[in-house]
């Protein structure tokens, strides 16, 4: 028979597991509750201090402690550039040269072949280092680097 003190320990184990497949730290504040439960449980008997600890240090954790975690957790998720937002910037070289008029062109960027415009609608010609100015839909606007 296990008595409440292993009851809020094995409790706190499942809130942590959980937490670690679902990332969000709304189980981890469980699994404090859960952990302060238990040392509740080694110095009385009663149930529902037990229960009224764990429901006070829940909410405590959920208010105060979940947002600070949140915020140093996830600080550089906003700097990341991802799909064409990441190509802004990057360098790649002309593989057809570049013609607004015969609306011809392609690049070659970060491992991918892209139909490409002049920013300025000069002609660019093949095997010149471009940098990417702006993507619009599947066509990246360039600009000739030296």
């Amino acid at each position: 028979m296990l008595v409440n003190w292993q009851i809020w320990l094995i409790l706190a184990l499942l809130c942590f597991i959980v937490e670690i497949f679902s990332n969000t730290f709304v189980f981890l504040c469980f699994c404090v509750g859960c952990l302060v439960s238990t040392i509740t449980a080694l110095f009385t008997e009663s149930i529902i201090i037990q229960i009224l600890v764990f429901s006070i240090v829940t909410l405590i954790s959920l208010i105060f402690v979940r947002p600070i975690i949140n915020k140093y957790a996830f600080r550089k998720s906003n700097d990341t550039k991802t799909n064409v937002d990441a190509l802004i910037g990057a360098e790649g070289r002309v593989i057809e040269t570049i013609d607004d008029i015969s609306n011809t062109g392609r690049v070659f960027v970060n491992g991918d072949d892209w139909k490409a415009v002049s920013v300025d609608n000069q002609r660019i010609e093949k095997d010149k280092k471009i940098s990417v100015v702006k993507v619009d839909s599947n066509i990246l606007i360039v600009k000739q680097i030296n």
